[in-house]
């Protein structure tokens, strides 16, 4: 599955597979017969590798799917532009593969490509692989994604899906309905052989990462101005995980984390637990709009997640912990627990809530820093790691 965009002898746009003895650049690349049209980039991979040209600009017109054995390889400083609305969106499938080599310095940009560009303009980026997750209580079971519709989940805990690494996606999730709606990026099974660094979601009309099931480990990931929550788990996502920030910056929005293990089968396995070492999460402030700020907590725990933080810096939420249902509650303090963190302008630390909607202590969810932690990298700021690629701060 191989469509090359490169510049051959001054001339772009060629197909490799239409040029006998012509190799890609790279030399194990194989032909493709999917054929890239810059202005209406849409379609189906299904064979080779496709890569595409830096120096063009890809107006998403619809779907691009990347199917079992294909490839699309996306290199650094490349734009696309989204601008279908719910058609526009990139998939990959499970056995396909993504890689995104964007660099510091020249990320690779999704965003939307209208004049006056908002949240929802396109859809965003799918993910589907083959890792575990518990619709069905023991981790094997398939189910068919919220959005492209591909099936996602298994047995293969290390499956790879490709690597992205300094991705900025922009103005993403646009809505099918209230009730179904793209996110910035949605890994689907994802599992640990998939690398994801370095990734941006900004300004998208609903959740900035959210994952359902999986085992991919994620590092850098930066979620701003995002219209729901910066961060969503759920169907029993385990990954290690080190640096996250995220913040409100729009007068919309609810968490900075919002984490389920399955709201249909609260101890279903495997049980989501994530670990995430330096995290940040900054909230519109604790006397926000309560019409607007219905939730305002930086991270909302329930559904009978687990979870370790370590290094936490939270700041302008009207509650820094809010963990809710009975199996929840049970993990407080052993399997789910935050230490080294610091609270910055938060009006209550935790609340806790019982299955019964009765209140319950949950202070030992967290242990305070004894000096101020530095959450991502630079508490409220913009950490070191982010400069050059990621922008809203």
């Amino acid at each position: 599955m191989k469509k090359s965009f490169l510049q051959l002898f001054g001339i772009f746009a060629v197909t490799a597979s239409l040029i006998t003895g012509c190799s890609s650049t790279e030399d194990t690349a194989s032909a493709s017969t999917f054929v890239v049209n810059p202005t209406n980039f849409q379609g189906t991979i299904t064979n080779g590798e496709v890569i595409l040209n830096a120096s063009t600009v890809y107006k998403l017109t619809g779907k691009i799917q990347v199917n079992d054995g294909a490839t699309l390889t996306i290199p650094a400083g490349t734009v696309i532009d989204g601008v279908g609305g719910t058609s526009a969106y990139i998939a990959v499938a499970q056995g396909g593969k993504i890689f995104v080599n964007g660099t510091a310095s020249n990320p690779v940009i999704m965003t939307s490509g209208l004049a006056t560009k908002r949240a929802g303009d396109w859809g965003g980026l799918v993910i589907c692989g083959r890792a575990p997750i518990n619709r069905v209580t023991g981790g094997a079971s398939v189910a068919q994604s919220e959005v492209a519709d591909l099936s996602y989940g298994g047995t293969i805990a290390n499956d790879n899906s490709g690597s992205i690494r300094y991705l900025r996606i922009e103005y993403a999730g646009a809505a099918f309905n209230t009730e179904k709606e793209f996110n910035g990026a949605s890994l689907f099974g994802v599992g640990s052989g998939t690398v994801f660094e370095y990734v941006q979601t900004y300004h998208g009309s609903d959740d900035g990462f959210e994952f359902f099931g999986g085992t991919v480990n994620t590092s850098n990931l930066v979620s701003i101005g995002n219209e729901d929550d910066q961060f969503d788990w759920t169907e029993g996502w385990n990954g290690t995980n080190t640096n996250w920030y995220g913040k409100i910056d729009f007068n919309k929005g609810n968490r900075g984390i919002e984490a389920d293990n399955f709201e249909l089968g609260y101890a279903n396995t495997p049980i989501a637990n994530p670990k995430i070492t330096n995290l940040t999460l900054v909230g519109p402030g604790s006397a926000a709009d309560a019409t607007i700020f219905t939730e305002n907590s930086g991270l909302k725990l329930r559904r009978g997640t687990k979870g370790m933080f370590t290094n936490v810096f939270l700041s302008g939420w009207k509650v820094g912990f809010d963990v809710e249902n009975d199996e929840t509650i049970a993990f407080v303090g052993n399997e789910l627990k935050a230490t080294n963190v610091t609270f910055d302008a938060i009006a209550t630390k935790s609340k806790g809530k019982t299955t019964a909607a009765t209140t319950a202590d949950v202070s030992a969810v967290f242990t305070e820093s004894l000096s101020v932690s530095t959450g991502a990298g630079a508490g409220i700021s913009a950490p070191s790691w982010s400069l050059n690629w990621a922008i809203g701060f």
